[in-house]
């Protein structure tokens, strides 16, 4: 099967638990999240998401949001 974005990233969040824009960057080479989780959504996964603060690069903070996928229960 070949990989693909939405792929490694199901396979990531299954392995890790959680995902930001940021590790999608570094681990995925994913740089538009958002874009893969709405086609992942389309496709019937479901995730929480989570707003966290996160430090800056000049010492203060910003809001990103924090992917997981959404427990199934049976």
């Amino acid at each position: 099967m070949r990989e693909t974005h939405k792929t490694r990233l199901i396979k990531y969040l299954k392995n890790y638990g959680s995902i930001t824009s940021i590790q999608a960057i570094q681990d995925l080479g994913n740089t538009r999240l958002s874009a893969t989780i709405f086609a992942l959504r389309e496709l019937g996964w479901s995730f929480e998401t989570e707003d966290i603060k996160v430090p800056t690069r000049w010492g203060s903070t910003t809001t990103v949001t924090k992917y997981s996928l959404k427990s199934v229960e049976n």
